[in-house]
């Protein structure tokens, strides 16, 4: 089949912080009312932008947190109405910020791994959170 446009462009993180109750991680999923998931934060870039850029800003909008990136992860290639979709990901420490509603996200959870991974709706983020916790020293 051939693809009904142009590589839809976006950039997206896996975004964790430290566990408040100590030893260990937690990763923030975000639900989105529009479509009804769990997900992890992520969206397309603007004309011009990088997808380092893009991922900070997605992160801020989606969950009001600041972030440091980290390592980028494996990218996800998928088809969205027939369009090619990718979307590269790194991980990200939240360094700050508070959660608020917005238009596209109506909830943020900081889970464990185990609980991100059982609340994630999709398997393409299920695996880019094994990816993640593969590599990632507080794991």
């Amino acid at each position: 089949m051939t693809p009904r446009g142009p590589v839809i462009r976006a950039a997206g993180c896996v975004l964790w912080r430290r566990s408040p109750a100590g030893g260990g991680l937690e990763v923030a999923v975000i639900h989105r009312r529009k479509h009804g998931d769990w997900s992890l934060p992520k969206g397309k870039l603007e004309p011009g932008e990088k997808a380092r850029e893009a991922a900070v800003r997605e992160v801020l909008e989606e969950t009001g947190m600041t972030c440091a990136l980290g390592p980028e992860l494996p990218t996800a290639r998928y088809e969205v109405d027939g369009r090619p979709k990718e979307v590269r990901y790194w991980s990200a420490e939240a360094t700050g910020g508070a959660f608020t509603r917005n238009r596209e996200v109506d909830e943020l959870l900081w889970l464990p791994p185990a609980a991100a991974r059982s609340r994630l709706t999709y398997e393409k983020d299920k695996s880019l959170l094994g990816r993640f916790l593969a590599t990632h020293p507080l794991a």
